[in-house]
């Protein structure tokens, strides 16, 4: 069978004109190189408005065995996972296919004693340590669906995400440490399941071995449940038999409305679709050593930590730190240790590495670098640089990412030593994705050197299926806004030689370290402030994050001292979403700039934000437009 790899630039604009013209015959070859159950009876029915999209439909498969069970002949002693300690004192664990495997069968026992069953959601709030990847295979191997919350999400957004699913079990641990403060997972977990009466059982990871309660019927400890499995002999599980378009995983992401969305993506499409980008992106070869710095929680982690590699038989380097703990140099002695060869992280760790200089990397050997990825949000070209210089040694490939949590994987960049590369620019679409610019009135716009809002006019097998239990949400959201498009809400330039560079939202979600957070979702909760009237929040320019939170708050009571009002303001952010979202600035202000409709205008904040303060526009349709000569004067 011929390999699902390009080898050529020239192979690339052929196979990129067939998968165009004829995208059902290009899909179903690709997916010719997986493990079904059942083939399919029909590869795509899809239409746009409703939206409906079904690939592979009438198949049957499971994920998980093609990401374990078909790698155990030729590759079951390759190490599918390297994991490395938050703490570097601590031994790294080296977990082979066939190890990893019969975890799996063993915890996907315990899932089903503990009463899951296929179609069930179970929500996972754990560490990046190797069980989380166990524990996501064991959802997907028995069928339930799974919603990973990143570790560092508060209780009420825990409590938000389970009530949403219905979930009736969690995964979660102890507690974790992140650098070198403590995380109580297990605690926090507590907090949350006060509000979720859905939820049955809680499975406890023992990591910290912090002090926690255990609650009598409820609770039990993922290691005793697992030695009690190979006690019993219970080291295989037959894989489940998944329908292509059943859900695999419910993933929240921010939206433009505070409420967070569950984004759903389902078994064969997104297996195939992960897998393909991964390994044309990156040219993934046998015995190479794969390192993504993402975590689990977020989409990343998912398509380029768990399904991608594995499906393509990886090695993949999984660490639970932080790149600046215990000093500034952690990612360059991973990447020594290991001799990683691709190396896949975010700008805004670059940015926060770059401030630190370069003592840090000039006494690690980074020689075995072949290929470097960025991915999270648009690269700045400081950055780009600084990544192919002093870490690339100008001799590795910059893969930077586009793509988003809908899309479930990469739908925009460079093939590594294929498609040539300009700092800053996606540069060209995968093999079977379709963009397309248009206008503000959806009209399209053709040729090269234009911008306009960045769509896809054909679905590709990894595309959002909906928003979990309100399907409604989703076509508002995506399909809506031009007739037969996906839109994806980001702004795009396509340069003279047709390559494409990302420019940024165009709507209400701010891009903050890689990471969308809605403006509403922040608005709401500074206003569960008790001093607070009402406020509006805009992304700004951040040298570090790329975007940070800039927050305009009307106070009930001005009289206060206005540090520790700011401090109370970012606790309640913190409480409420969890630290990633907490405002970078403050401005106290007597009003917000409104049309006589009491609409919030955000563009004249936006550019208050960014210091632009001569040219903000037509503001003689607000209500009061005195109200921005004041914020200007009192910016921070």
């Amino acid at each position: 069978m011929k390999s699902l790899q390009i080898s050529s630039f020239e192979e690339y604009k052929d196979v990129y004109a067939y998968s165009v013209q004829n995208p059902e015959g290009f899909w179903g070859d690709v997916a010719e190189h997986f493990t079904w159950k059942k083939k399919w009876d029909q590869v795509l029915d899809w239409n746009f408005t409703e939206p409906q999209v079904a690939w592979f439909k009438g198949a049957q498969l499971n994920i998980t065995e093609n990401c374990l069970d078909r790698h155990l002949v030729d590759r079951g002693d390759d190490v599918a996972i390297l994991w490395e300690s938050n703490d570097p004192d601590e031994a790294f664990r080296k977990i082979t296919y066939r190890e990893l495997h019969r975890e799996v069968c063993k915890f996907a026992h315990v899932l089903t004693q503990q009463g899951a069953k296929k179609g069930d959601r179970i929500c996972l709030y754990m560490p990046m340590v190797p069980e989380l990847t166990v524990a996501v295979l064991a959802c997907a191997r028995i069928g339930a669906i799974h919603s990973v919350v990143f570790g560092g999400f508060s209780a009420q957004s825990i409590a938000d995400r389970i009530q949403d699913a219905a979930c009736n079990l969690v995964v979660t641990a102890d507690g974790t440490m992140r650098g070198n403060k403590e995380i109580f997972l297990k605690n926090i977990m507590d907090d949350a399941l006060v509000h979720c009466p859905t939820v049955e059982r809680v499975i406890v990871l023992e990591r910290s071995n912090s002090p926690i309660s255990m609650i009598k019927g409820r609770d039990v400890f993922y290691g005793e449940e697992m030695a009690r499995m190979e006690g019993q002999g219970l080291t295989d599980f037959p894989a489940v038999a998944m329908e292509a378009e059943d859900p695999l995983f419910i993933l929240y992401t921010s939206g433009s409305t505070g409420k967070p969305k569950g984004v759903v993506h389902t078994c064969a499409g997104y297996m195939v679709f992960a897998a393909y980008t991964f390994q044309n992106i990156f040219q993934y070869k046998r015995g190479q050593i794969y390192f993504c710095t993402a975590d689990i929680g977020w989409i990343t982690g998912h398509s380029y930590i768990v399904y991608g590699p594995l499906a393509s038989g990886a090695t993949n380097v999984m660490f639970e730190g932080i790149p600046t703990f215990p000093d500034a140099g952690r990612f360059w002695e991973i990447v020594d240790k290991f001799k990683v060869n691709i190396l896949y992280t975010a700008p805004t760790a670059i940015r926060s590495l770059m401030a630190y200089g370069l003592d840090y990397v000039k006494n690690k050997d980074l020689s075995s670098l072949q290929v470097l990825g960025s991915v999270g949000e648009p690269i700045n070209e400081e950055a780009w640089n600084w990544f192919n210089t002093h870490i690339g040694k100008g001799n590795c490939p910059i893969v930077d990412t586009w793509w988003q949590t809908e899309t479930g994987g990469i739908l925009i960049s460079p093939l590594a030593n294929i498609t040539p590369t300009k700092p800053c620019f996606a540069t060209l679409p995968l093999p079977g994705v379709q963009p397309m610019l248009v206008d503000e009135k959806g009209e399209e716009i053709v040729g090269n050197g234009v911008s306009g809002n960045l769509c896809i006019k054909f679905p590709w097998p990894g595309i959002i299926r909906t928003t979990y239990g309100d399907h409604e949400r989703c076509r508002t959201t995506y399909f809506a806004t031009y007739e037969n498009l996906y839109f994806t809400s980001d702004g795009c330039l396509r340069d003279e030689d047709g390559y494409y560079r990302i420019t940024g939202r165009v709507d209400d979600v701010m891009n903050i370290s890689g990471h969308r957070i809605g403006t509403a979702e922040v608005e709401n909760a500074i206003n569960m402030h008790t001093g607070v009237i009402e406020s509006a929040v805009v992304a700004f320019p951040h040298e570090i994050k790329g975007q940070g939170i800039y927050a305009y708050v009307i106070l009930s009571d001005h009289s206060h001292q206005p540090d520790q009002i700011r401090k109370d303001i970012s606790a309640t952010v913190t409480r409420i979403i969890g630290a990633i979202a907490r405002p970078d600035k403050i401005q106290f202000v007597t009003g917000l700039p409104k049309t006589r409709s009491g609409k919030i205008m955000r563009r004249i904040l936006r550019k208050i934000a960014e210091g632009e303060l001569s040219n903000l526009g037509d503001t003689s349709t607000l209500l009061d437009p005195n109200v921005v000569d004041q914020i200007k004067e009192e910016r921070l």
